[in-house]
């Protein structure tokens, strides 16, 4: 069986389970010992145990694959001058994503309408985490200290050190090549672990997916039903349509052969919800499944981890929306296009912080002037849209990978157009 069709098997049994234990656990009749067994011993005991093992596994990769993997792309660029042209055109269409993103979020809900008939509760209460100035941001993007940077996986700091570190080594001459070579060698060996993590995605993923459901079920899912397939597909609309439309127009590749290389690496967004601890996969995904060339991998997918927000914009325009509808408060078009331009901004100005998506919904609703207290409603089923976005993310991070791989002639076609290369034995 494929890599994939183990993952979604796991996936679907620890939904079902899962859903099927907090249903136990709810009931007043279950006896001490099982309830023991099902809660301390599984959800919270070994399952618990087992996903936290797993995100971690992945996580302690990225620091030392992001900047790895930039550093040999750099120090091997022919034309280093070309390095601004490549940045530019990345960050630029991570921003063109973004977006269209929220523009389409903002025009599906204001055609579905999901806050309708919604009465939200006026003494909810939601103070959302503190956010830095921008131009402490902006500031904070270059390291003083960057081991202080890889310890605490500020990851804007290791791309800056990285290209440094990079172009240094490709000014070097000889001296400089034999320091490339190591970095090569180090980044062949990063690339096998993730091969070797991979094959124990399946059980990773029924660990995360069994304790979250275990827990939170999918109870709360009824209650906002609208509002969550509004966002559902504005994602799907925003991942299968727009994504595919434009990696046919700037590339002329075959959207149907990114989708369906793309599959292990959104799944494994999916049960993490973190576009960070999934950069190990999407960086391998991208190299080996696609044929990008690492020079331009190792600079777009870390960088698109850390800014590129489609999936959250999409949950902030529904959302925006949604809550002013729930208040019966109207939005003239220049709140619409406001919230097009903060979400944009804020998806690069709170790169890297927790919460990201509640963080910039709250920047968003201030700036339209509508009340932080309709957080509050939808903090109950956000967790499980996080994991969609995630998907999303990731998916952006790729199609943009390769779009300036194309225009780069950065990648191999033959790869590209090979179903099998890169697959897992």
């Amino acid at each position: 069986m494929s890599l994939t069709g183990k993952i979604l098997i796991a996936m679907v049994a620890a939904v079902l389970l899962g859903s099927l234990t907090q249903q136990l656990l709810q009931s007043p009749e279950l006896n001490s010992v099982l309830r023991y067994i099902l809660n301390d011993l599984l959800s919270q005991g070994l399952f618990l145990l087992g996903g936290k093992i797993f995100v971690a596994s992945l996580k302690v990769l990225v620091v030392p694959l992001v900047f790895v993997s930039l550093v040999c792309g750099v120090c091997h660029l022919r034309d280093q001058s070309s390095l601004g042209w490549l940045s530019a055109k990345t960050i630029g269409l991570y921003l063109i994503t973004t977006g269209l993103a929220i523009s389409v979020a903002l025009i599906l809900a204001t055609w579905l309408k999901p806050g309708a008939g919604v009465n939200m509760p006026l003494d909810a209460d939601y103070t959302p985490p503190a956010t830095m100035p921008l131009i402490d941001v902006l500031v904070n993007i270059f390291p003083t200290n960057p081991v202080a940077a890889m310890a605490e996986g500020n990851m804007l700091q290791v791309i800056v050190f990285a290209l440094l570190i990079g172009i240094a080594i490709g000014r070097s001459g000889e001296f400089g090549d034999r320091i490339g070579a190591h970095f090569n060698d180090w980044n062949e060996v990063l690339m096998k672990l993730v091969t070797v993590l991979m094959h124990f995605a399946p059980y990773g993923v029924f660990c995360l997916l069994f304790t979250l459901f275990s827990q939170q079920g999918i109870g709360k899912v009824g209650d906002l039903l609208v509002y969550m397939l509004t966002v559902v597909g504005a994602l799907l609309l925003h991942g299968f349509v727009v994504y595919p439309l434009l990696l046919k127009s700037l590339s002329g590749l075959s959207p149907v052969i990114f989708l369906r290389k793309m599959r292990n690496a959104q799944l494994f967004a999916f049960s993490t919800a973190s576009s960070t601890a999934t950069v190990p996969v999407t960086l391998r995904t991208v190299e080996e499944r696609m044929g990008v060339k690492n020079r331009v991998a190792a600079f777009a997918v870390p960088l698109g981890a850390t800014i590129n927000m489609d999936g959250t914009a999409i949950m902030q325009g529904v959302a925006t929306v949604f809550i002013a509808q729930a208040f019966q408060l109207n939005l003239a078009m220049t709140d619409y296009l406001l919230v097009i331009m903060t979400a944009m901004l804020a998806s690069i100005g709170t790169a890297g912080v927790p919460g990201v998506g509640l963080v910039t919904l709250a920047l968003v609703l201030q700036q339209v002037g509508l009340p932080l207290e309709g957080i509050a409603l939808i903090i109950g089923v956000d967790r499980i849209l996080d994991m969609m976005r995630t998907a999303v993310n990731i998916t952006g991070d790729s199609m943009v990978s390769v779009v300036v791989a194309k225009s780069e002639k950065a990648i191999d076609t033959d790869t590209y157009q090979n179903l099998k290369a890169g697959e897992q034995e």
